[in-house]
């Protein structure tokens, strides 16, 4: 018996594009490249406003006329800022596509440097500092979203990428912002350089916002449906742990950044060694940082992580206290270890979630709820400093957070989803 003959092949009419025309896999690519592009050059800018106020801090200190308390305001006000603005974000990834909420983003970072590099008034120093933070803000919570989206397999691969790009831009801002201001005479240039790098960083997702704007306007009308019920992560265990977990790294990170440089400058080294070992913690954790999102995405349990990150931490305050001068190239080795948890929390906001809204619900509420509590780093260390005129007593401080980290650790190492807890 004779097969029937295949159908003919349908040709569309010329000029119009068959519906099951699959998108060409080259425009794909260079679609995912601009974004991955994108989220590097985001990354790169995260810290750095963060670390070069840190390393010039006594020079802006001096030039504005900020007390003690002041001072402790300035280096608390990133913590602040991330907390308030980041729980804003899930509301504006509701209302505009992604991009063009990191190009705004973006913008509000440089034009927030520029301002506050040529300011002399202490008030809106601190004014244009917030508008560059908030820039900052918006953009650390949309990162793990974004991976979860156009990454989903990648997931510790890209997590790493744009974690150890934070890293990077956070070493180079704290090495540089010393140099670059002696060069120029002034602490006004080392602040307002990392302007440039902002300002670089909106290029790419101009024409992803672009593309974004054409795509929702080209698309049919939506058949209304069912909303899928919102994750609500401060309803659930998970969702507190995460939140104090990030909280507490983040207080020992910003205190760290905000203070190492003073704390190496009182043990006798010279502003640019001071700034140089406080580089050093972000330069040694860029290993740390490619690393550990591939690490926790093998282990079938965090556990060794979390504990492995506290005895690090532990052992670099307890040296830094004890002999601050005599091995601080063992601490700053001892302090990049243990700011893995930054790293380790990022990934696990990824691992915890199993949809892009859920990543971005937990995401915003970890970190949003948690910069509140890391608020009280820097600010406290700058009290109790001021307050006794040494360092045990901050230090001392530092470790009662580390207990607190590492009991939030324990809960969040085992294998769940925040969905699953609403």
């Amino acid at each position: 018996m004779t097969p029937p003959p295949a159908p003919a092949a349908t040709v569309p009419a010329p000029g119009v594009a068959s519906a099951v025309t699959p998108t060409p896999a080259p425009r794909a690519v260079r679609g995912g490249l601009l974004v991955l592009t994108g989220m590097l050059l985001v990354a790169l800018n995260l810290r750095a406003a963060v670390t070069s106020l840190g390393a010039l801090l006594d020079e802006v200190r001096v030039g504005l006329g900020l007390s003690g308390a002041m001072a402790g305001l300035v280096t608390t006000l990133p913590t602040i800022a991330f907390a308030g603005l980041g729980a804003l974000t899930p509301w504006l990834v509701r209302r505009w596509a992604a991009p063009r909420v990191l190009v705004l983003a973006m913008l509000a970072l440089t034009v927030g440097q520029v301002l506050r590099a040529l300011t002399g008034s202490a008030a809106v120093f601190v004014l244009t500092s917030a508008l560059a933070l908030a820039g900052i803000a918006v953009a650390n919570i949309l990162l793990p979203m974004l991976v979860k989206q156009h990454f989903s397999h990648r997931t510790g691969l890209v997590t790493g990428a744009y974690t150890m790009a934070l890293t990077v831009g956070t070493t180079v801002a704290a090495a540089a912002a010393v140099p670059v201001a002696h060069a120029f005479g002034s602490w006004r240039a080392g602040l307002g350089v990392w302007a440039g790098l902002a300002a670089l960083a909106v290029l790419p997702w101009v024409p992803l916002a672009l593309r974004a704007r054409a795509a929702r306007r080209a698309a049919p009308p939506a058949v209304a449906v069912a909303a899928p019920a919102r994750v609500r992560p401060e309803r659930t265990r998970l969702g507190w742990a995460m939140a104090v977990y990030f909280g507490a790294q983040s207080l020992s990170g910003y205190a760290i950044m905000g203070w190492l440089a003073q704390l190496f400058r009182d043990a006798g080294y010279r502003p640019e060694a001071a700034g140089l070992l406080l580089a050093g913690v972000t330069a040694l954790g860029v290993p740390v940082a490619l690393m550990m999102p591939t690490l926790a995405g093998r282990l079938a349990t965090l556990r060794p992580l979390v504990l492995s990150l506290t005895v690090f931490s532990a052992a670099a305050y307890t040296g830094l206290a004890l002999a601050p001068r005599g091995l601080a190239p063992l601490w700053v080795l001892l302090l990049a270890l243990g700011q893995g948890a930054f790293p380790l929390i990022l990934t696990t906001i990824g691992l915890r979630a199993r949809t892009a809204e859920g990543t971005v619900a937990l995401s915003a509420f970890a970190q949003s709820t948690g910069y509140v509590i890391a608020a009280l780093g820097p600010l406290l260390v700058g009290i109790l400093y001021e307050a006794t005129g040494g360092w045990t007593a901050p230090i001392g401080f530092l470790l009662v957070a580390l207990a607190v980290q590492t009991a939030a650790g324990m809960v969040i190492a085992r294998p769940r989803y925040i969905e699953d807890e609403r």
